[in-house]
């Protein structure tokens, strides 16, 4: 599918924890070679420094200031924990077009992730990886073996403020939303996404794990796309 390059927003593409913005290296030109303008944004509470301690507010001010640099409307894909900040973000920013939630948390005001898991927050005040070997079974079942070691080594501590500060604001109420489940996912079971789907405008299904950006990046793009122009 071809944007039209008149009237068709920029791509921002928020990761989730524990990740950065170069989880999206294969699937950038994927969508540049469609047409699109794109843009990413690293988040401060994903960070390899030993008492890195920002939160979910903090990522989204990172966000807010990225939507305020870029001229005309953004359509922003949000993946996994990255759904909160957003959702968050988008509420005070006036450029947004759309809101398109990948296998990520499109959570009511007043939901943090902790509150919504049920599970006890980490010990600590700072940072904390995701367990291993089982990222490999969470995070990227269905990528290769050799993207899926790539992405690993460059996963960082996630803070544990990120987990527990709730939503303020459920922008996706006021603009057009779209969610796309992964229908194999291991780290957020497709049920539990298909009744956040429930709250967008429409929604899409890819047969991919939990990172479609590396185990499908061109289906991916192309979902995305119709998402946004559908």
């Amino acid at each position: 599918m071809s944007a039209d390059t008149y009237s068709q927003p920029t791509i921002l593409l928020v990761h989730g924890a524990w990740h950065g913005a170069w989880c999206w290296e294969k699937l950038v030109p994927e969508l540049e070679s469609r047409g699109w303008d794109v843009a990413t944004v690293d988040l401060p509470s994903a960070s390899a420094q030993a008492e890195q301690t920002a939160g979910m507010y903090d990522d989204a001010r990172v966000i807010r200031e990225t939507l305020s640099a870029i001229p005309g409307p953004v359509a922003v894909v949000a993946h996994s924990y990255g759904g909160i900040p957003a959702t968050e973000a988008a509420a005070d920013a006036d450029n947004v077009s759309h809101l398109v939630y990948l296998a990520a948390f499109q959570f009511e005001e007043g939901d943090s992730l902790a509150g919504q898991s049920g599970g006890a927050l980490p010990a600590g005040d700072t940072g904390t990886l995701p367990p291993d070997p089982g990222h490999r079974e969470y995070f990227y079942n269905g990528v290769t073996d050799d993207d899926a070691a790539w992405a690993a080594e460059r996963l960082v501590p996630q803070s544990i403020r990120s987990f527990s500060e709730p939503l303020t604001a459920t922008s996706w109420k006021d603009v057009e939303s779209r969610y796309i489940v992964c229908e194999s996912d291991n780290a957020i079971p497709p049920a539990f996404q298909q009744g956040m789907a429930a709250r967008a405008g429409r929604t899409y299904q890819l047969p991919s794990g939990h990172s479609a950006f590396l185990s499908m990046p061109a289906e991916l793009a192309e979902t995305i796309a119709v998402a946004i122009l559908d």
